[in-house]
Parts: C-alpha cells; structure tokens; sequence
C-alpha cells in the first residue's frame, strides 16, 4: 500500500468542522451559566450548585473512555460507519436532556427541599453528559481517519475550533439580547425572573444545534477500515497536491505486518501519551475555569451589570475566532510548541493584569481579548498534538482522546467543587468577601494552570512527541525542528 497523503476538499472539511456545534453551543451554556443559573437564578447553595457539575463532570469522565473504547471496537450501524453511529447516539442523548437542565424542577416550589431538587436534575446532567461524551469522542476520532498529513490536521482541527468559537458567538449573542428583551435595562441583577431567559436559550442552543448536526450526518464520509474509501481516496489525494513536499510525508510509516498496531493497553506504556495528557488537561482547565467563573468574576468582583456576562464572554470568543484563522500559517513557521507557548504568554498576560487591577471596570474587555486569543491558542494546538500522538494508528484513536478527556472533565469538576466548597458565603445573597474571592480565583485558575502547562510543554520540547513499537522509538516529527 503506497504512502498517500489523505486531505479534505474545503467542503467536505466544513461538513465535518460543523458536526460538533451542538456539543459547544451546549458546552458554552453549561461551563458558563451553570453555576450562575443555580445558585443567582434557582436558589441552590454554592456546594450543591457545585456538586450538580461536579456530577456532570464524572459522568463524563466516566462515559469518555468507555465510549473511546467501544467506539474504537464496535463496527457501527451496517455501513453507516462506527464513528458517525456513535455521533447520533450522542445527538440524539443531548437533545432529549439538555432542556431540562436550565429550566426549573417540574413539580417544585419553594418549600421542595434543596436534595430533592438535585435529585431531580441529576439524571438529565448524566443522560447530557453521555450524550455528549459520545459526540466529542467520535469526532474527534475522525481527525486522524480523514486526514494523515501534520498540517492537515492542524487545519482542521483550526475549522473545527473556529466553528467552536461561532457556536460560543452565538450563545452569548442570544443571551445578550434576551437578557434586553426579556428582561429590559432597568434590572441589573439575577434573579428568579431570569429562569425564563435560560430556558428560552437552552431551546433555542438545541435547535440550531440539530441543524449543524444534521448537516454534518450529510456531508461527512466515514472511511471504512482498511481501505481507501471516499474519504481517503483520489479526490482527497487531488485536494493535497498543492501542499509542500514536507507535508506529503507521512507522520508515521504504515504499519506491515511485522509491526503490530497499538491497542488500548499498549498506549499506558507510551510515556508521550501521559506528557499529551498533562498539557490537554492543563489546557482545558485554563479553558474551562475561566469560563466558569468568568462570569462570578464580572457580577461579584466588578460589580458590573448582568448584561456584562454576556458581552465579555463574546469578546472572549470573537478575538478566538481571529486567531483561529492565523494558527495554521503561524504553527507551521515556528511549529506547534512554540504557538502554544506564545497562546500561554497570553494568557499569563491576563493574569497580571486581573491580579494588579482589581477595580478594572471597563478596561475588562482590553482583558478579555487577551484570554479569549490566548484560549483558542492553546486548546487548538493541543489538539493538534493530541492528533499528532494517535497518527495512523486510529484503530485506537477514539480511547486516546477519551482517555485525555477523562482527565479534563475529573480534573475540572473535581476543581470546581474545591473552589466551591471554600467558597467564604454559605448563604445564596453574596457576602463581602466574594469580592476577592473570585478576583483570586481568576487569577490562579489562568496563571496558575498557566505555570503546570508550561512545565507539560517543556517536558514536550526535551522528550518530542514518540510512540514505541516492540521498543524502537518511532518520531512522530522532524527532531530537527523546534517542535
């Protein structure tokens, strides 16, 4: 079997890129608003609020690997490919559960005691997180089976983020204006009136969300097996012909029959498959905790209006948006390490600013554009890495991205509940100390993780990125370049 290089038409890498909008329109919501909607709009104390996501948070890490590992073993739905039928599985999970997370408890009222009320909600958060397990996994698991050459990857990984970036656009968009038409400008606080705005946005998240999915289930072409399907045969070859000669040089060789491919087992003894962890971990918890208590940050340390917790998240995104576009070009002229260390400066940048302006104000959204590049920075490029780790091996790739997932979604919820539990207000009404509560928490979940994710990239550019087969060392790229 000759050593072609798979690539996408533009299209055909469109129709993929959209297939996880769903999954981020819902991502943003929950990361953003959950803990906002639970304890400032329903009521909840700060650690049941936190033990709702904290719940979420292990059922997903739970699912991850498990589906990684059926996903990578089961043949799918007849032809309809393995990947693809997991997908719907997923979809289809999400749209029948996420509803009813942002909306009150059917049957409740004031005197429903707190434990039944979580009661109530805890199976729709696992019923969403499985379902949305199922569709990161699956595809992300895609990646390496459409396409095989270094900066391809990078390329769509970049489209798939982008859309990812769109997806948060709009969520906040939508909250925005619900926020003034719902609303109105005259009340600046959460409250109990406000439960209608995030029900009314969790609809409309689903249903744009199925449209991107269903245009994903139509475009997209899963390659079957062991052979040269749609998806890796002429007309992708004839969409990579104008890439430089590096870049039709296969990652790895294809494995003959004296070189066994890896399965599940096999990637535990792989020391780059743990240096990859750490820095997909380390980078999701600088994504995921600032998005989180970005908005606590805004509402009890700036006390700023509640229309501020949607304009800075969508300043966030649209300066990730930007950047999205110049990753390619930028990691292929320094190389994806030195991206992701430039994407940390950024991000360390924000730190300090928000550790020496406690009362910024305005100057917030100057801020926001540094964490919101910074971000998309270095959530694109180790994915980018995370792909580079699997290469041709995608036999095995689905349990590679569920295991790096698992750590994210424990390592997260299992950050969220500390914080809240040694949050100083025991009360639903925000005490004093709130203040300088969360300007510290913002501060040590960017720059803080910042520092852990330095170290994990570091340990990348003194020990670059290989796997072993039957003990030889096998490079996944140039030792020569810096990356």
């Amino acid at each position: 079997m000759s050593d072609t290089v798979r690539s996408l038409p533009f299209l055909r890498g469109l129709s993929y890129a959209v297939g996880h909008v769903l999954n981020d329109l819902c991502a943003s919501m929950w990361f953003t608003y959950l803990l906002v909607f639970y304890h400032s709009v329903l009521g909840f104390q700060n650690t049941a609020a936190g033990v709702l996501l904290l719940v979420g948070q292990v059922a997903d890490g739970i699912c991850t690997p498990l589906i990684g590992y059926e996903s990578d073993r089961t043949p799918g739905c007849g032809n309809y490919g393995k990947r693809k039928t997991w997908h719907l599985v997923g979809t289809l999970s999400t749209l029948l559960s996420f509803a009813f997370i942002f909306n009150q408890c059917l049957g409740c009222d004031s005197l429903t005691p707190q434990f039944a009320s979580l009661t109530y909600f805890i199976p729709f958060i696992v019923v969403f997180q499985f379902g949305w397990a199922a569709v990161q996994i699956s595809h992300l698991s895609l990646i390496p089976e459409l396409v095989s050459c270094e900066h391809a990857k990078v390329a769509l990984t970049a489209y798939r983020y982008a859309f990812t970036v769109i997806a948060n656009i709009t969520v906040y968009a939508v909250a925005y204006l619900l926020f003034h038409v719902q609303a109105g400008e005259d009340d600046d606080s959460l409250g109990p009136a406000d439960v209608y705005i995030f029900r009314n946005l969790a609809l409309i998240v689903l249903g744009v969300g199925a449209v991107f999915s269903l245009l994903f289930h139509l475009g997209t072409t899963e390659r079957k097996s062991g052979a040269e399907g749609p998806a890796g045969g002429e007309q992708e070859r004839k969409g990579g012909e104008g890439d430089e000669e590096e870049e039709r040089r296969p990652l790895l060789p294809r494995p003959d029959n004296n070189s066994p491919l890896l399965q599940w087992k096999c990637w535990l003894k792989q020391p780059a498959f743990y240096q990859v962890a750490l820095l997909y971990m380390s980078t999701r918890l600088i994504v995921n905790l600032s998005q989180t208590y970005i908005s606590m940050y805004l509402i009890n340390t700036l006390g700023l209006p509640k229309k501020f917790i949607a304009t800075i998240p969508l300043v966030m995104y649209l300066s990730g948006f930007l950047s999205s576009f110049i990753m390619k070009p930028v990691s292929k002229l320094i190389g994806k390490s030195l991206t992701y260390f430039v994407g940390l400066l950024l991000i360390m940048a924000f730190s300090y600013w928000v550790l020496v302006d406690d009362h910024m104000g305005q100057n917030v959204y100057g801020a926001a554009v540094l964490l919101g590049m910074g971000s998309a920075t270095i959530l694109v490029i180790s994915l980018a890495m995370t792909a580079e780790l699997i290469a041709n091996q995608t036999q095995s790739g689905a349990f590679v991205y569920g295991a790096m997932s698992f750590t994210d979604k424990l390592a997260n919820g299992v950050a969220v509940m500390l914080i809240q539990v040694l949050h100083p207000c025991h009360t639903v009404q925000c005490c004093p100390d709130c203040v300088w509560f969360y300007h510290y928490i913002m501060v040590i979940v960017t720059g803080g993780v910042a520092v852990l994710a330095a170290l994990a990239l570091c340990s990348i550019l003194i020990w670059p990125i290989r796997i072993r087969i039957r003990g030889q060392p096998v490079i996944l790229e140039d030792e020569a370049r810096v990356n």
